[in-house]
């Protein structure tokens, strides 16, 4: 997806060390 080519961390706000159920939550939030 093209979101993974920017720093989706920061456009999601979760931080660095965010698991990626944590990750997934926040993009679907």
């Amino acid at each position: 997806p093209a979101f993974m080519t920017r720093d989706y961390y920061d456009v999601l706000g979760v931080s660095k060390n965010a698991s990626a159920s944590e990750i997934k939550k926040a993009y679907y939030a």
